[in-house]
Parts: C-alpha cells; sequence; structure tokens
C-alpha cells in the first residue's frame, strides 16, 4: 500500500471561508477533528496505523488553525460540528469522527444532528460540557482571554501553555517540534485574532442537551493528569453513564492520543474493527 508523507492540502469551502485538511488511505470513512489552538499534526500517532489497517483518514483543521483560511468570525463547537458534516458529505460518508477536546465535543454534536453520517465516535480528553463556574467566574476568564490574545505576546503564551500544562505527563518525542509549529501558525497575520475569538464564543452548552440524541457507539479516553477537568476520574464515569466505552489513561493529560499512542492507537483499531462490516461500516449502534 502506498502511504503518502506528506499529503496533499486540500479545502472545504464554507460559508465564510475554507478549512483545510488531508486525506490518506482507502476504505471506510474516518474523519479526525483536533482541540482548540491544535494543529492537525496532533493526530500523526493514529493517521498512519488507521491508513494502514484499511481506512480513508481525513484530518482537519478547525477554523482559522492550520492551513484554514483567517476569514472566519462564527466558532464553537456547533460552527465546527458544521463543518464536520459538509466533511463528511464532501468525502462520502458515512464516517467515524475522532475528536480530541473541543473537536470532540463539535464531533458529538455532528452525530446528534445527522446520526446517518456519523458511525462512530471516538474521543480524547472530550469537552462535552462547560465546567460548572459562577457568572462573575466566567467573565474574568473571558477578560483574562483579551488580555492573553490581544499582543505579540499571545502565540507564545498559549504555545507555553500547550506545552507545559496540557501536556502534564509522558511527553511525545515530537512534542517540541508541535508547540513550535503551532507558536509559528499563531504569529501568522489574523491567526490570533481568530484565537481570540474562538476562546471567547466557545461554550459547550450547546452540545450537553444534545448528548442524549447521539446513539453512535462511543469510546472515549481521558488523562488522568487532565487540568481541564476538576475530577477527570469523575468526568470519564459521567461520560460513561452516557453509554460510552471509556479508557482512563495514566501518566497522560489532555492530549492521549499524542501522549500515551501505546494504549490509544490499539484501543482506537479495536473499537472501528466492531464498528466495521468489510468496506464499509455497519448500521445499527
Amino acid at each position: 500500500m502506498n502511504i503518502s508523507t506528506t499529503p496533499q492540502v486540500q479545502y472545504l469551502q464554507r460559508p465564510e471561508g475554507r478549512v483545510s485538511y488531508t486525506v490518506e488511505g482507502s476504505g471506510p470513512l474516518v474523519v479526525a477533528v483536533p482541540g482548540m489552538g491544535d494543529l492537525r499534526s496532533t493526530y500523526r500517532e493514529l493517521t498512519r496505523p488507521l491508513v494502514e489497517a484499511g481506512y480513508r483518514v481525513a484530518v482537519t483543521d478547525l477554523r482559522a488553525h492550520g492551513d484554514s483560511d483567517t476569514t472566519f468570525r462564527t466558532f464553537g463547537d456547533i460552527a465546527t460540528g458544521e463543518d464536520v458534516i459538509a466533511l463528511i458529505e464532501e468525502l462520502g460518508g458515512p464516517a467515524v469522527v475522532l475528536g480530541n477536546s473541543m473537536g470532540a465535543a463539535a464531533a458529538a454534536w455532528a452525530a446528534a444532528e445527522r446520526p446517518d453520517l456519523v458511525a462512530g465516535l471516538v474521543l480524547y480528553g472530550p469537552l462535552l460540557r462547560d465546567p460548572a463556574m459562577s457568572r462573575a467566574a466566567v467573565a474574568a476568564m473571558h477578560a483574562m482571554y483579551r488580555v492573553l490574545f490581544a499582543g505579540f505576546w499571545g502565540a507564545g503564551a498559549w504555545a507555553g501553555y500547550y506545552e507545559k500544562t496540557v501536556n502534564r505527563g509522558r511527553k511525545a518525542p515530537w512534542l517540541p517540534e508541535q508547540v513550535a509549529a503551532i507558536r509559528a501558525n499563531l504569529k501568522e497575520p489574523g491567526r490570533l485574532r481568530s484565537f481570540r475569538r474562538l476562546t471567547l464564543q466557545l461554550t459547550h452548552s450547546v452540545v450537553e442537551p444534545r448528548l442524549p440524541e447521539v446513539h453512535a457507539p462511543m469510546l472515549a479516553f481521558i488523562g488522568e493528569l487532565d487540568p481541564d477537568f476538576r475530577d477527570p476520574k469523575a468526568e470519564l464515569d459521567w461520560i460513561a453513564s452516557l453509554g460510552a466505552e471509556t479508557e482512563f489513561v495514566s501518566d497522560a493529560a489532555h492530549y492521549p492520543q499524542a501522549q500515551r499512542p501505546d494504549v490509544t492507537v490499539p484501543r482506537t483499531l479495536a473499537f472501528l474493527a466492531g464498528r466495521r462490516d468489510g468496506s464499509e461500516w455497519a448500521t445499527g449502534a
């Protein structure tokens, strides 16, 4: 099988701009969605094993991230979920959708919105609901975002947070390369402005009410060191109560797909194999 090491970047036209993505392999479609402030290369540990296992793998950037346009003004879980749906339609679905962080929330929303297009969900560090916070705390957080991402220091601030805080525990050997790429990407014209807009618009409150409508099989991974959850194990137990298969990943934080591929890759492959019916996705839960 010929597996390209540098797949060509393609673009999905949306009303406010273009979303970038790559496609490799052949077989049932898998769509992978990164989280906020990340790049599609976050899935590098998964892409090759998936292609070698006989899947067509599309990895997308978020709006205004990576190679996507900076013309977008609308961001968040619903906007990203609509992009996921449009990409599946463009490539010919259905698909199993992999999502990290807010990408997981968008994937869940898409599964509720278009169950005919989403055959399964694999979620890494999924933010499927907002943390319990007072209005004052939310206002303070937004004020911090406005300052933190308002000037030239914003790219370095996010890159440092990404490297030191949300990648606690085992580090991917290529983490320095990823951090440098994120910093460089945010320094491109228009990207930091767009990132600030995303942080101010993002809320997962639009996803949580839709979760009872998600009937696609789910597999969720949460790292034991993930700082985005007050109690990571309790969050995983809540996701399990939704009917998901779950995996609590030791020595990992918010990016278990990158930090612990020894755990996430084989479990993801097994989950996908269980959903497969020859060259198509199985129908039904």
